[in-house]
């Protein structure tokens, strides 16, 4: 198989892993990962060390079934270090930390070799260049969050600090807080902006315990002109590292130094956080960000296709738009799909395209009810409507009972107290905590992920 290939493979599945698994977790992984092998026998897939190769291994039998479908069946998945993907690693560092004096660059000591238990930040990810405030599409449920983000850029750590942005997966966060970065450093090149999400601002607190190394992980982070923390919601209970943020919180905050924050619910409704961390956070400016409407949501998937040198006509971006409501991200991956589709066959996109790449699912129907879900839910499992409204406890209840919570939330998006009412539940942190639960689970569970899609199937039939 010729590489061009291989690497048109790889994007489509990556841009489908991407819709699976938090986003975090995938630019944390496999941002840099590279296709080095196919064969029918075996794919082998380069990643820059051993600790992210440590990381991926939990997704192989998602990339299996993904790679599968899309007409590549290898008998064998192999993770290895691939010297071109830390080459290009290396580079990129070294371009980024380049002197903006030439000499100087020449007069630079030469690199020391990095001691085997020190903390060689591999996975600080940084901002992504391809965010800003250019490329994002507006629209009524993100223009608050689109304004206040640019005048963050222009007057950092003063009106709105912290600034807290809230709103469900793929509605255009990340994007936000990046462009924000972006515009700030390149009116002020010389600032220190740190875009990190709080995955792996847990794993390098943690490995600074490890390797005693906690002051210098600190510095480095209390030392930032703006400090971007993504999905601030996967620090709760980790208690260490919230007394290490706490710290650091105060520390920007009282030195004016801008602190931009996202989260999938507002932060009181953050559980198990500590309270002090909660009442900081609204301090600031707290934004929610709706899922974009049709028309946006056409915008956005023109615009994209437009990035990458193709065009795609009004209809047919309706027509996908459509087709994917929820989540921007899982639009986009579904976009990356189909242009690769479109791209391997030398044909402009159509929708009869976006039907072979999509499969015959339907757009979800508009009188859809939280009952409908409920039942679907209880049908499935088999047992009792009553039984998931009622206290019961039993394993075989509780599982169904979350996965009703898990898609009101996916589906309808209702607030957490609307879906505690809607299962004859008083507190809504039982409905926070089931739908991180099937989220979670349902990445690495592809019984239960089949589970969901069925259900699915039959609401959207």
């Amino acid at each position: 198989m010729e590489t061009v290939d291989q690497d048109k493979l790889w994007k489509t599945v990556m841009g489908e892993l991407e819709i699976e698994i938090s986003g975090g977790a995938f630019a944390a992984v496999f941002k840099k990962s590279r296709v080095l092998q196919l064969t029918d026998e075996k794919i082998v897939i380069g990643f820059i060390n051993g600790f992210i190769i440590d990381k991926a291994g939990p997704y192989k039998e998602n990339i299996k079934r993904l790679l599968a479908k899309n007409g590549c069946e290898p008998k064998e998945i192999e993770f290895k270090i691939a010297a071109k993907v830390v080459r290009e690693e290396t580079e990129e560092t070294l371009l980024v930390n380049a002197p903006a004096n030439p000499k100087a660059a020449k007069q630079a000591p030469e690199r020391q070799p990095v001691p085997a238990n020190s903390l060689t930040k591999s996975y600080r990810q940084g901002l992504n260049e391809r965010y800003t405030f250019d490329n994002f599409v507006v629209g009524p449920g993100n223009e608050l969050a689109f304004v206040t983000c640019q005048a963050v850029s222009r007057t950092p750590g003063t009106k709105y600090n912290p600034l807290f942005l809230y709103g469900g997966s793929g509605v255009g966060k990340t994007h936000l807080m990046q462009a924000a970065g972006n515009a700030y450093l390149e009116a002020h090149p010389d600032a220190k902006v740190l875009y990190v999400s709080t995955e792996q601002f847990i794993q390098e607190f943690v490995d600074a315990i490890k390797y005693k190394k906690t002051s210098e992980v600190a510095n480095h982070y209390r030392s930032a002109d703006m400090l971007i923390v993504d999905d601030i919601q996967f620090m709760a209970g980790k208690d260490r590292t919230e007394e290490e943020f706490f710290h650091t919180f105060n520390i920007l905050h009282q030195s004016s130094k801008q602190i931009i924050i996202s989260s999938d619910r507002p932060p009181k409704d953050i559980p198990t956080i500590q309270d002090r961390l909660k009442t900081r956070f609204a301090w600031g400016m707290s934004i929610d960000l709706q899922i974009p409407d049709l028309e946006t949501r056409t915008a956005i998937v023109q615009s994209k296709t437009e990035e990458q040198g193709m065009f795609m006509s009004t209809e047919v971006a309706d027509y996908l738009a459509t087709r994917i409501q929820t989540n921007i991200r899982e639009l986009e991956g579904a976009l990356n799909q189909l242009l690769a589709y479109c791209e391997m066959h030398g044909m402009q996109p159509t929708i009869d395209a976006v039907k072979f790449v999509l499969g015959s699912g339907k757009a979800r129907p508009k009188h859809l009810s939280a009952k409908q879900i409920i039942e679907r839910c209880a049908r499935h499992f088999q047992v009792p409507v009553e039984d998931l409204l009622s206290p019961k406890r039993d394993k075989d209840i509780v599982v169904p009972r979350q996965v009703a919570m898990y898609m009101m939330r996916s589906e309808l998006h209702l607030s957490f107290p609307k879906i505690a009412k809607e299962l004859g539940r008083k507190d809504h942190t039982t409905a926070i905590h089931s739908v991180q639960k099937i989220t979670d689970e349902s990445s690495l569970d592809a019984d239960l992920r089949n589970a969901i899609n069925q259900i699915k199937e039959k609401l959207y039939a």
